[in-house]
C-alpha cells in the first residue's frame, strides 16, 4: 500500500466519518478497526443539527437517517414531581436549517460503514487490526498493527487516532495522563417498545441532577402508535475509589436497579412499568477524560472520544466526532495533507471542545435541574417562581453556543467543506 495515505486508527463513528470525508476530498486512507466484525452495537444517541449538516454534505440523506432513527421535535426537562421545568422545539421546528436526529447508535454505525465500503471499496476498512503504537521520522508516520496474524508495520503521511476513550495512541502521546475520570454517576441504558411521551419525538429528562431518567424514541411510531424508546436511568453515588466493577458497558438485569426508580410514577408515565417491559439493559459509569493541552503530536492527531471523551449530558459526543472529521478535511483542503493541517485543526477545536468536556461534567444542559434542586429541592408548583423563563432560556442559549449549535451562527455558517472541493496533490 502507498505511504501517501492517511492511517485511521478506529472504525467507529469518528473514524468512518473521517474516511467518508477523505474519500470525498480525494485523499487516500485506510481505516484499521480492532473488531473482527462490524455489528450494530449500542442504544440511542442524538445527532445535533451541526452534525446532521455535515452528514447531509457527505451525501447521507434524510431518508438514510430515517431508517436508523427519526427527527427530534422537542427537548423537555421535568422535575421530580412530574411538572415541566423547560421545553423547546428542536431541529427544523426550532428554526435550524437541518434537523436533529435521535438514532440507534449501532444502526447509524452500520450505515456509515456500509456507505464507506460502497464508495471506497472493501479494502478501505481492515477489520481485526488494531493500531497499537506509532513512530515518526520526519517524513511520515509508522503505525504498529496488531492482528490475529501477528504484528506488522504500516506507513502513512499522517495518523489520525479515532480509537475511543481507551485510545492507545493517546496513551502514547500522554503516557502520564490521569486515569479515566468517573464523577460517581452510574447509568443503566436500554430500549423498550412503548408509546412516545408528549410528541411522537420528544426528548424528556425527568428527575433531579443526581437521580433522573432520560427517555426518547429512536424509531417512528408504528400502526399501533408504538416506537422503540431509548431510556437512560441514572443515579449519582459516592465516587470514592473510582469505578470498581469490571467492564464499561455490560448487560444487567432490570431487578438490579429498578428500586431506585419505584417512586417515578405520574399520571402520564409509570417508569417502573416501562423498565419492566425493556428488551435490554446495560450498565456503565458516566465517564470522561481530563482535557489535554493539544490533540496533535507532529503527524499524529486525536479525534472523537480519543480526543475529548465527554459525559453524554449534552447529547453531543457523536456529533462532535462528526464535526472533528469534517474540520480535519477542511484543514487539509487549506493546508494540504500535512502536519500544518493537523495543527490548524487542533488550534480551532482543542480549546473550545475541552471547555465543553468540563461544561458537560458540570451537568451540561441538565444544569437547570441543579438550579432547581438548589432553589426548591426539585419540587415546585409554578416554575416561574423558581427559575423565571428568561433565566431558563439564557441558560440553554449559552450551552448551545458552547456546543457549537447556536441557531443563528450555524444557519449562517458556510459549509465546512465546499461541494466538489478536492485536495491537490
Amino acid at each position: 500500500m502507498s505511504d501517501n495515505r492517511i492511517l485511521i486508527a478506529g472504525g467507529g463513528i469518528a473514524g468512518l466519518t473521517l474516511g467518508l470525508t477523505l474519500h470525498q476530498i480525494g485523499v487516500p486512507f485506510t481505516v484499521f478497526e480492532s473488531a473482527r466484525e462490524m455489528k450494530p452495537l449500542g442504544v440511542g444517541i442524538n445527532l445535533q443539527p451541526n452534525a446532521v449538516r455535515e452528514l447531509f454534505d457527505l451525501g447521507i440523506t434524510a431518508d438514510d437517517l430515517d431508517k436508523v432513527g427519526l427527527p427530534a421535535k422537542e427537548w423537555a426537562l421535568v422535575g421530580l414531581n412530574g411538572r415541566e421545568v423547560y421545553s423547546e422545539p428542536r431541529g427544523l421546528g426550532a428554526g435550524y436549517n437541518w434537523p436533529q436526529y435521535a438514532v440507534h447508535r449501532g444502526q447509524l454505525h452500520m450505515l456509515l460503514y456500509e456507505t464507506l465500503i460502497a464508495r471506497a471499496g472493501a479494502d478501505a476498512v481492515q477489520l481485526g487490526a488494531k493500531v497499537a503504537s506509532y513512530a515518526q521520522n520526519g517524513s511520515g508516520v509508522t503505525a504498529r498493527i496488531v492482528s490475529s496474524a501477528g504484528e506488522r508495520e504500516e506507513r502513512g503521511r499522517l495518523l489520525i487516532a479515532a480509537d475511543g476513550i481507551h485510545s492507545a495512541i493517546r496513551a502514547q502521546m500522554y503516557p502520564d495522563q490521569p486515569p479515566i475520570h468517573w464523577g460517581g454517576a452510574v447509568m443503566w441504558r436500554g430500549t423498550v417498545r412503548a408509546k412516545p411521551l408528549r410528541t411522537e419525538s420528544s426528548f424528556v429528562g425527568l428527575g433531579t441532577h443526581r437521580h433522573r431518567m432520560v427517555i426518547y424514541p429512536i424509531s417512528a411510531p408504528d400502526a399501533d402508535g408504538m416506537s422503540l424508546i431509548n431510556w437512560i436511568a441514572e443515579v449519582t453515588m459516592d465516587d470514592a475509589g473510582g469505578w470498581q466493577q469490571d467492564g464499561w458497558f455490560k448487560p444487567v438485569e432490570i431487578g438490579e436497579f429498578i428500586h431506585h426508580f419505584e417512586d417515578f410514577r405520574y399520571d402520564w408515565l409509570d417508569v417502573p412499568d416501562m423498565l419492566r417491559g425493556a428488551d435490554c439493559a446495560y450498565v456503565n459509569p458516566m465517564i470522561d477524560r481530563d482535557p489535554v493541552p493539544s490533540w496533535v503530536d507532529g503527524a499524529v492527531a486525536l479525534m472523537g472520544d480519543a480526543a475529548h471523551a465527554m459525559y453524554p449530558t449534552g447529547s453531543n459526543g457523536a456529533s462532535q466526532a462528526i464535526v472533528d472529521a469534517r474540520v480535519i478535511g477542511a484543514k487539509m483542503l487549506e493546508h494540504g495533507v500535512t502536519e500544518a493541517a493537523l495543527a490548524a485543526y487542533d488550534a480551532q477545536l482543542c480549546g473550545p471542545v475541552s471547555e465543553l468536556v468540563l461544561r458537560n461534567r458540570g451537568a451540561g444542559p441538565f444544569g437547570l435541574l441543579n438550579l432547581l434542586d438548589e432553589r426548591c429541592g426539585g419540587v415546585f408548583d409554578d416554575i416561574e417562581d423558581v427559575i423565571p423563563a428568561a433565566e431558563r432560556a439564557d441558560f440553554m442559549a449559552k450551552y448551545k453556543a458552547a456546543a457549537g449549535f447556536a441557531i443563528e451562527t450555524l444557519n449562517a455558517a458556510d459549509p465546512t467543506i465546499p461541494a466538489g472541493a478536492r485536495v491537490d496533490g
